[in-house]
């Protein structure tokens, strides 16, 4: 049972990555990247009330919910706080998989282009 509601601490940065795709930064992302992933980010567990977001790298939107358009180019699960890892550069993506932390599903040249500089530099997370 998953509880939409629940405050991730990854809602604040996808917050902010809603806001740099609209910067000419984030449009420079939008043209390089192309892509539209699915997070699913679990609070505790791996796979348990996971909350889901779209991040489509072909408009530039980020939104709650999974991607209606098809099927995503890569879908991603982690933890939350891994999600946060990865996204600022603290965890290396494919240590954070090949160590369980991160599971893939999709186009592996797709998933190759998630790294931590498709999202706007921490300011104050």
């Amino acid at each position: 049972m998953a509880d939409s509601d629940q405050q991730l601490k990854s809602d604040a940065l996808l917050e902010q990555m809603k806001t740099h795709l609209t910067t000419d930064a984030g449009k420079e992302t939008i043209k390089k990247v192309g892509l539209v992933y699915q997070l699913n980010i679990a609070p505790k567990k791996l796979g348990f009330n996971e909350v889901i977001y779209t991040v489509d790298l072909k408009k530039g939107e980020v939104k709650k919910g999974a991607y209606e358009g098809g099927k995503p180019d890569a879908t991603f699960s982690f933890k939350d706080e891994d999600f946060l890892k990865i996204a600022t550069g603290k965890m290396n993506p494919q240590i954070a998989f090949m160590r369980g932390a991160m599971k893939i599903k999709g186009s592996i040249s797709a998933a190759q282009k998630f790294t931590p500089d498709i999202f706007p530099k921490p300011a104050k997370l």
